[in-house]
Formats: structure tokens, sequence, C-alpha cells
């Protein structure tokens, strides 16, 4: 594997990180993916493109494991039990009124100071 070394600016590196964490991976890898692509395309070898949508496809699929075994695990949500009933579904009033409060929670916690 080859090292190349690509120079941005400082809020482009900070989004690119902040995405590729999102993405539970590194910047190297979301380049790496790109210039992939990028190749892919321009050669139109359907054998290279195909690979690396494999490559996607397992990586995704190795992280939707990861992410139900955790559910498996910590028993976290998914009950009937936590299920709200119809009435309180719908209920609009509540549902404002749990906005308001989320939002005043949240200025708190940002408040600067």
């Amino acid at each position: 594997m080859r090292n190349i070394t690509v120079s941005v600016d400082e809020e482009t590196h900070r989004l690119a990180r902040m995405r590729a964490a999102e993405l539970d991976t590194s910047v190297s890898a979301l380049v790496r993916n790109y210039l992939r692509t990028l190749a892919v395309d321009q050669a139109k070898d359907p054998m290279a493109m195909e690979q690396a949508h494999k490559n996607e496809f397992e990586r995704r699929r190795q992280l939707m494991g990861e992410v139900i075994e955790d559910i498996r695990v910590t028993r976290s949500g998914f009950r009937a039990a936590d299920n709200l009933p119809r009435e309180q579904l719908y209920d609009r009033a509540r549902a404002r009124a749990e906005a308001k409060t989320a939002v005043a929670v949240e200025r708190e916690v940002h408040k600067p100071g």
C-alpha cells in the first residue's frame, strides 16, 4: 500500500474527522474509499467496482452485527412493555410539553459561563 499526503484547511479536516467518526472509520479510510471509487469509475472496471461495493457492504454488515449484539447484551429497548399506549403516542399536548422540557434542559447544558 502506498502513502500519500493531502493538505486541507482546518475546517475541512474537522468536518472530515466528524464524518469519519459518524461512520465509525478513519479519515484515511474515507479518502481511500473515495479514491478507489474515483479510480473504478474512471476505469469502468465492473469487477473492481463490485469489489469496492462488497467491501463497503461487508463493513456495514459487520457494524450492524455489532449493534445487534450490543442490544442483545444490554437488553436495552425493543421490549413491548416499553412501548407507549396509542393514546399517549398521539397525545400532542404531552409531546409539546416534553419537547419544551428537552429544549430547556439543552439550553441549560450549553449555557455559557
